[in-house]
């Protein structure tokens, strides 16, 4: 049997994550999650002055041939080894990790549903729409707490890029997706959504993290 594709697409600090690990406990016998955040194009041969320039909230920072190699072969019931990106430095790590595709997968990420050839792999797409001011708050804590940055460099980059390249980018997508659902809503009221809307479409077995 070919796994079951879920994808999940939102603007940055939309709620993304959180439904992706929360579906991950749900789905009978668990589900591995790949983050497109994985595959930013590696930048070991620029500067990391350089590197933090560049716009990371463009489709052309990640590397879509891989992308698309990895999430065929993970359709197709063949294990990948995704990339660790290390935010920090703004470049790939040497080791990858071991990704073993099981009868429901989640992949998650800004652009999950910008690529059509990744669209036609999915089974299952959902976009979590999230108003701006609430992403940034989040995307404020994040930051500064697990990725050492200051207030200053996460608010300007967030008017030169982030936001501008969510309303070009990433919320036109929104059409594709099977069911959108609210993340500025208590989080457990948008994966009940999603939950009672893959039950609908599919035979899930009752597990005993069905309740999580």
């Amino acid at each position: 049997m070919k796994p079951f594709l879920i994808g999940i697409a939102g603007p940055s600090c939309s709620g993304k994550t959180e439904l992706a690990r929360a579906l991950s406990k749900w789905l009978p016998g668990g589900a591995p999650v790949v983050t497109l955040d994985s595959y930013y194009h590696p930048l070991d041969h620029l500067t990391l002055e350089e590197r933090s320039a560049i716009n990371f909230d463009h489709p052309r920072a990640l590397d879509w041939a891989r992308i698309e190699e990895d999430v065929k072969r993970l359709s197709e019931g063949q294990p990948i080894n995704e990339p660790v990106y290390l935010f920090d430095k703004h470049t790939r790590a040497a080791e990858s990790q071991l990704v073993e595709p099981k009868r429901f997968v989640v992949v998650e990420g800004l652009f999950v549903l910008h690529s059509p050839v990744i669209r036609n792999l999915l089974s299952g797409k959902f976009f979590v729409n999230t108003p701006d001011e609430e992403c940034y708050r989040r995307r404020l804590n994040r930051d500064t707490v697990e990725r050492g940055r200051t207030e200053e460099s996460i608010c300007s980059q967030y008017i030169a890029t982030v936001r501008p390249m969510a309303e070009a980018y990433v919320l036109p997508t929104m059409k594709f997706a099977d069911l959108v659902v609210p993340g500025n809503q208590p989080m457990a009221r948008s994966i009940e959504l999603v939950k009672e809307h893959l039950a609908g479409c599919l035979p899930l077995t009752a597990t005993a993290s069905a309740g999580a």
